[in-house]
């Protein structure tokens, strides 16, 4: 009987192993073909918070910002417990970013943010200009990054640039304000940050200011005629209107007024998250029709509905002693609902780096972006469609926004001629 049913036995283990060769060949030829279409891809991430950390705390990103013995700066912003924590400076900071990592991510252009702080809002006429010069010492260290390292990275104002500056083999470094609060409403502020560089506004961050409504706060119901007019003028600069964090009626508002197509820097899909700052279905579907882009966040809380930052969080990480790690598969069902909601021409990447330690497996720091590709070959998204995903989206609505402020700018001109 065993004489009998060995040669079978032989056959189905050489089978076995047959099949386990095969597919380990299919996956190191799928790995291989998507780290080929990376490296071949223009990637473009829509909003990293380092600069926080190249102006608080001197980072900078010639740095190696990954050693484990550091201590991880994210945790510093938390202003209830940074006084615990033992003094950070740069020498031992541990962060997400810098440069040999962006190389080796194969990140192409990076959108730097200029994030104001509510604390910096002026609360009286004598604090006048604070908040604004956050704002410019924000925009001077990434400045400062480029004239430091020129070798490899570059300042970014147009979609040519970033062609022009990932062609060459360097980083384009792009610039987003986050928060309205910065232009200290004024449009002269406005200007002045355009004219340094800054190439997306985000209107508000989780604060309301006085012309516009935020996720958490809504004293307005929208945008006032102030902020209609924050809209238009960021559309005359070529300067794309961000969304995220913005509340829902801004956002309508918004695209009753732009011209140009819209951005969300860093938001989700509120259908399978349900937090304020990622976008609904009808949201996502009238990005489309205004010709814009949502850049997916990576953050845990924004794609995994377990990790939504109320009391079932707490329960979660008490169930689980502790804060297990969100599947990068996660992360990848927002693309796809995107797509599917909005369409492949809508849809990139907001990885919020540095802006959190809450990211998913395998998209732990910016070297990590090549996973994030390999997840979409995987699923059978095209090449063409993944170079869409990766940045060619986000760069097409940088472009239609210059071509907006253009055509404003020679109309307004004109006008002025006619009527002198």
């Amino acid at each position: 009987m065993l004489r009998a049913t060995a040669p079978g036995c032989c056959g189905v283990f050489c089978a076995l192993l047959a099949a386990a060769a095969t597919a380990a060949s299919d996956e190191a030829g799928l790995r291989e073909r998507a780290e080929r279409l990376h490296r071949d891809a223009v990637v473009v991430d829509g909003h990293n918070d380092v600069t926080t950390f190249l102006l608080d705390y001197q980072f900078d990103l010639a740095m190696d910002g990954s050693g484990p013995e550091k201590r991880d700066a994210t945790w510093y912003w938390f202003p209830a417990i940074r006084w615990l924590l033992p003094r950070l400076d740069a020498a031992n900071m541990r962060t997400d970013t810098d440069l040999a990592r962006l190389r080796a991510g194969g990140v192409d252009a990076q959108f730097f943010s200029i994030f104001v702080d509510p604390s910096y809002v002026p609360r009286d006429p004598s604090e006048a200009g604070r908040a604004k010069a956050r704002a410019l010492a924000m925009i001077e260290v990434v400045l400062e990054q480029a004239r430091r390292h020129p070798q490899e990275i570059e300042l970014a104002t147009s979609a040519s640039d970033v062609r022009r500056i990932a062609g060459a083999g360097r980083i384009a470094a792009l610039m987003g304000l986050e928060g309205g609060h910065a232009i200290e409403d004024d449009l002269a502020n406005l200007r002045h940050f355009a004219r340094l560089g800054v190439r997306y506004v985000g209107l508000t961050w989780n604060n309301a200011n006085s012309w516009a409504d935020s996720c958490y706060e809504q004293p307005h119901g929208g945008l006032t005629d102030f902020g209609r007019e924050v809209v238009l003028e960021m559309n005359r600069l070529g300067v794309v209107v961000d969304v995220s964090h913005v509340s829902d009626d801004t956002f309508f508002d918004v695209i009753e007024t732009t011209r140009a197509p819209i951005m969300a820097s860093h938001s989700s899909a509120r259908a399978l998250v349900d937090h304020p700052r990622n976008l609904s279905d009808e949201m996502l579907r009238t990005v489309a029709r205004n010709g814009g882009v949502v850049m997916v966040n990576f953050q845990d809380w924004s794609i995994d509905p377990e990790k939504v930052p109320t009391w079932p969080a707490v329960a979660f990480a008490i169930r689980n002693l502790g804060w297990p790690d969100t599947p990068l598969g996660l992360l990848v069902d927002h693309i796809d609902h995107v797509v599917a909601v909005a369409g492949i021409d809508h849809v990139g990447l907001g990885s919020d780096f540095a802006g959190t330690f809450l990211m998913p497996e395998r998209v732990k720091d910016v070297a990590d972006f090549p996973n994030v590709t390999e997840e979409l070959v995987r699923r059978g998204y095209s090449e063409d469609e993944i170079r869409k995903i990766l940045g060619e989206n986000a760069l097409r609505v940088l472009s239609a926004a210059e071509r907006v402020g253009k055509q404003l700018r020679v109309d307004r001109e004109a006008i002025g001629r006619e009527h002198p």
